[in-house]
């Protein structure tokens, strides 16, 4: 396991599948807003399940996110997209709602900037966040990532496009 101040990230297991699929990926509105892909209606248990445990892949490196004081599922981060010739990836990342704001977010996002940097070899780590999502914005921030661009209508969320705004971090930029 990987471990921040507050938080452990693992490898997903079954019992954490449910979980996020009720708590995330059921909330439409919310996954429609973090998602790269359209929502559309999973029957647990099925092959198109999101949050399926899956066998390790090269270019996605999937953890569920722990607090350490309890072992309590917090929610889901990632690397996607690893290129390994440019040794890139974006980040992403979605909490619980009973499990945000409590610090675990910029927490995850340190502990992925570590592993990306220091166990996977990688120069650059993206996140792309819509515009008007302030927590995630104030997260990269926080954790020494600097804002890069805007691409504009480049999300199409819940009935209307919505700018993204692009940070990154490179392996040798201060740690926040």
């Amino acid at each position: 396991m990987l471990r921040g101040r507050k938080i452990g990230l693992r490898a997903r297991i079954e019992s954490d599948v449910a979980v996020l699929q009720r708590e995330l990926y059921e909330d439409v509105p919310n996954y429609s807003r973090a998602a790269v892909r359209p929502w559309w209606p999973v029957s647990p248990g099925r092959s198109g399940e999101f949050y399926a445990v899956s066998d390790p892949d090269p270019a996605n490196a999937v953890f569920s996110i722990v607090t350490l004081d309890g072992d309590e599922l917090a929610g889901e981060c990632g690397l996607w997209g690893i290129d390994l010739h440019n040794r890139s990836a974006a980040l992403g990342l979605a909490l619980l709602p009973g499990s945000r704001g409590r610090g675990l977010a910029i927490d995850a996002v340190q502990a992925l900037c570590t592993y990306g940097f220091k166990t996977r070899g990688l120069h650059r780590i993206q996140i792309e966040t819509l515009a008007d999502n302030a927590a995630m914005r104030a997260t990269a921030v926080r954790a020494g990532f600097t804002e890069e661009g805007v691409r504009r209508h480049a999300g199409w969320v819940e009935g209307a496009f919505s700018d993204d705004v692009i940070y990154g971090r490179l392996a040798d930029d201060p740690a926040a």
